[in-house]
């Protein structure tokens, strides 16, 4: 780990805000690890919330699974709350860089970003909104590059994989890469798996918000991306993968809009040829697919209205099938579960030009790693945060409201993630 730079100004390289929530409690563990494989003291860091009894708990328990009791003492406490803007510019005045682990983002993230563009801190999250997500760089995209701000969403499980595999697979190619294609599949132990609530409810509120995301997106008044090469086929809405050898659905998550908008940005700033995206997810076999299909019935249906939401999201175990509890997963269940990515590119080898005729290339690569939600989530943000903190000079040449992708395209972020157990490979 380099040497970082604060200035008596920052007292801290990393704060992390919702400290206390399901996440944020593994990501200030993550924190803690990632802190001690440096010489003592030269990552400084502290916790924010709204409630220091909380906080305290929060670093006891850290420093149990971790086995340093120095960190209840170590790690500083600071008391902020997202509905007061005085605390929120007084947390980020302290901070090179905010780790944001506060959502639904759509509710409680936006206070947060103007705080951080205002009082001159880097913001990273590990939203899957894409509503939010894109309304911040509508919003925001201007004030940050004056402000030399690097407002970065999405720096979890949604779209790290799927955002770096994408440049990973692009830059193994010999040649120009045109096409990916990412199957996700994940798997649990004996144990089983689930995730936390929180991320259902920010589905509840995405899907019924669809129209305005539509909205959104005519604002930027963007042209179409150039299709370089063959164009991709899009598959359907339910279909057998061999890639994956199991039934496979199109990705419900926030990776196709985030990678979308990479590929904008290394185009349109860097002339790069953009790579054409379509994401899945493999849903398992036969029995899996009834399940999915009454709770995806129950789901669109339930969506449209408030009191459907209002079940929806009192009983996030019984409309999932036990995906989602409110519980989130125990500890146990995230040793056991682990994510695969499987990226499938074509295009067109080095000499051969992509405007005449099909693909004559292929590249299959990997990403793959622990459980995705709690435990390959704070690996991916806490490494983006240490790569900002370390290669100020790779980044985009202004601050702004960046995807993880234009972000860290021309860094270690890769090798970095290897080295902590998320795994880029080429097959």
């Amino acid at each position: 780990m380099a040497s970082f730079s604060t200035s008596s100004a920052r007292p801290y390289h990393i704060i992390i805000f919702g400290a206390t929530g399901f996440t944020g409690q593994f990501v200030v563990e993550e924190v803690a690890r990632t802190a001690s494989e440096g010489p003592k003291g030269t990552l400084k860091w502290a916790i924010a919330g709204r409630s220091k009894a909380k906080l305290d708990k929060v670093l006891e328990q850290a420093a149990a699974v971790l086995s340093k009791p120095e960190l209840a003492s170590e790690v500083d406490v600071i008391v902020a709350d997202v509905s007061e803007p005085d605390s929120l510019a007084a947390l980020c005045k302290q901070a090179v860089i905010v780790l944001n682990c506060v959502g639904p983002y759509r509710f409680f993230g936006e206070p947060v970003v103007k705080a951080c563009v205002e009082n001159g801190a880097h913001y990273l999250d590990i939203s899957g909104e894409p509503q939010f997500l894109e309304s911040m760089q509508l919003n925001y995209h201007n004030q940050a590059a004056e402000k030399g701000v690097y407002i970065v969403g999405a720096c979890g499980f949604d779209s790290i994989p799927a955002d770096m595999g994408v440049i990973y697979t692009r830059d193994q190619f010999k040649g120009t890469l045109t096409a990916v294609e990412s199957f996700l599949t994940a798997s649990a132990g004996p144990e089983g798996g689930c995730v936390h609530d929180g991320t259902w409810q920010s589905a509840i509120y995405g899907l019924a918000d669809s129209d305005k995301l539509r909205s959104l997106r005519k604002k930027f008044g963007h042209k179409p991306l150039p299709v370089v090469g063959a164009k991709m086929k899009r598959r359907g809405a339910l279909f057998f993968s061999n890639e994956v050898q199991q039934y496979a659905i199109p990705f419900m998550g926030t990776d196709p809009s985030v990678v979308k908008r990479t590929q904008r940005y290394l185009h349109e700033e860097l002339n790069e040829t953009p790579v054409q995206y379509g994401a899945y997810a493999g849903v398992g076999g036969i029995s899996n697919l009834f399940k999915l299909f009454f709770a995806g019935m129950m789901f669109w249906i339930l969506v449209k209205f408030s009191f459907g939401r209002n079940l929806l999201i009192k009983f996030p175990e019984f409309f999932s099938f036990g995906f989602f509890s409110k519980a989130g997963p125990t500890r146990k269940q995230m040793e056991g579960s682990s994510f695969r990515f499987g990226f499938f590119g074509e295009g067109y080898t080095e000499g051969v030009d992509p405007t005449e005729g099909k693909p004559n290339a292929k590249i299959r690569t990997t990403v793959q790693g622990p459980e995705a939600g709690y435990v390959a989530t704070p690996i991916a943000m806490v490494q983006a945060a240490i790569t900002m903190l370390n290669e100020s000079k790779s980044l985009p040449k202004t601050g702004g409201v960046y995807t993880p992708g234009a972000t860290f395209a021309k860094t270690t972020l890769i090798d970095r993630l290897n080295k902590h157990g998320i795994q880029f490979s080429v097959l």
